[in-house]
C-alpha cells in the first residue's frame, strides 16, 4: 500500500485561524469499544469457559484513549474519527461526553476490541474490523480547521484505518499546511514490518514534528536490534528539528532531537492491573505539556506522570474531568 498523489474531493475553504486564538489540540484516529478482562493465568483449552474476576466496558482505540486522558487533565480536545450505525455507537458517544467530537457515521457495526490481561502484565487483543475500515480523509479535512500557532494534531493507528492509510502522507501534509504541528503514533502494522511498510512509514515520518513510538516500534522502523542506533536512524527520517519520543514502559521515556537524547526515568507503579492505553495516556500528557510550551525534559515527565496516574485506576470511567490536572504542573 502506497500513498498516491494527493487528490481529495474539493472542499470549501475553512475560515482562517486568528493569531489570538488559543492553540488547538486535535486528535485524529481510531475510536472503538474496549472490553477489558483479566487476569488470565494460562490460555484455556478450546471449547471451555473461564470466569475472570475483573472487567470494564469503555470507549477505546488509541484516539479515544488520548482524548479521554485529555479530559482527565482538564483539557478540551477535539476528536475526529468514526463510529458505526448500531446501538453500540450511541453508547460510545455517551462515554465521550465533554469532548468535542466529529465522528463519521459508517454503515457498519461498531468496531470492538477484547483485551485479555495476563498474569505478568502481557496482553492479548482480539479486534473486529467494523467501522474503522471506512473513515475517509475527506471527512477528516472537513473537520480539521486552520490552526493558531502552537496547535498540535495527533494522528493515531493509521494501520487500522485503511481509508486514511491509502493517502496518509498527503493527509499529514494537508494538516501541516493548516498550521498544525504533526504528532504521530504509528502503532503496529498487522502485516508486520515488510519492506513496503518501511517505505510507506518513511513517507509519513517526513511530515512529523513529534513521533511517539515504543521501544520495539523504534527498532522495527529502523530495522536495528540496538535501541541506541535505532534512535539515530529513525531520527534521520524525521524533518529537521523534529522530536523522536520513545516510550520505555514502566522505565520512563526517551526524547531525541537535533542529535541529543534526554532520558526521563520513572519507578514502576505498584499494583497495576490494566495497562491498556498506557502509551496513549503518555502521548496526551507529553503533548499537553508541549502545548503549554514546556521543554523536552518537562514534557517527558508530564507524559510519564499522566500515564502513572491513569494506569492504577480501575475502572477508569470513574476518573472525573480535570481530576488529574496536577500531572501538568511543574515538579520541584
Amino acid at each position: 500500500m502506497t500513498d498516491a498523489p494527493a487528490r481529495f474531493d474539493p472542499l470549501p475553504d475553512p475560515p482562517p485561524a486568528s493569531p489570538a486564538d488559543p492553540p488547538r489540540f486535535n486528535i485524529v484516529g481510531d475510536v472503538s469499544v474496549d472490553l477489558v478482562l483479566g487476569t488470565l493465568d494460562g490460555w484455556p483449552k478450546i471449547g471451555t469457559e473461564q470466569l475472570l474476576p475483573r472487567s470494564e466496558l469503555r470507549a477505546g482505540g488509541s484516539a479515544a484513549n488520548s482524548a479521554l486522558a485529555a479530559r482527565h487533565l482538564g483539557l478540551s480536545p477535539h476528536l475526529i474519527g468514526a463510529i458505526g450505525d448500531d446501538d453500540l455507537a450511541q453508547w460510545l458517544l455517551l462515554q465521550l461526553s465533554g469532548i468535542r467530537v466529529d465522528l463519521q457515521t459508517c454503515s457498519s457495526d461498531t468496531t470492538m476490541s477484547v483485551g485479555l490481561l495476563h498474569t505478568g502484565g502481557e496482553r492479548t487483543f482480539f479486534t473486529s474490523c467494523g467501522h474503522l475500515q471506512h473513515l475517509a480523509p475527506e471527512f477528516v479535512l472537513r473537520h480539521l480547521p486552520p490552526a493558531a500557532p502552537g496547535s498540535i494534531a495527533l494522528f493515531t493507528a493509521p494501520f487500522l484505518l485503511p481509508g486514511l492509510r491509502e493517502r496518509f502522507a498527503a493527509l499529514l501534509a494537508q494538516a501541516a499546511a493548516r498550521g498544525y504541528q504533526i504528532a504521530l503514533d504509528t502503532g503496529w502494522p498487522p502485516e508486520g514490518w515488510t519492506p513496503q511498510v518501511h517505505r510507506e512509514v518513511a513517507g509519513w515520518l517526513a511530515h512529523c514534528d513529534h513521533l511517539l513510538v515504543n521501544e520495539l516500534e523504534t527498532m522495527s522502523i529502523a530495522g536495528d536490534d540496538s535501541l541506541e542506533s535505532a534512535v539515530r536512524r529513525v531520527a534521520g527520517l524525521l524533518k529537521p528539528g523534529a522530536h523522536l519520543i520513545v516510550k520505555l514502559g514502566a522505565a520512563g521515556a526517551l526524547g531525541h532531537v537535533d542529535g541529543r537524547s534526554t532520558l526521563h526515568v520513572t519507578q514502576a507503579a505498584a499494583d497495576v492491573f490494566d495497562t491498556v492505553g498506557a502509551g496513549d495516556s503518555f502521548n496526551t500528557g507529553y503533548l499537553a505539556a508541549r502545548l503549554n510550551r514546556a521543554g523536552l525534559s518537562d514534557a517527558l515527565a508530564a507524559g510519564c506522570r499522566t500515564a502513572s496516574a491513569i494506569l492504577p485506576r480501575f475502572p477508569r470511567k470513574r476518573i472525573a474531568a480535570g481530576e488529574l490536572a496536577h500531572c501538568l504542573q511543574p515538579q520541584p
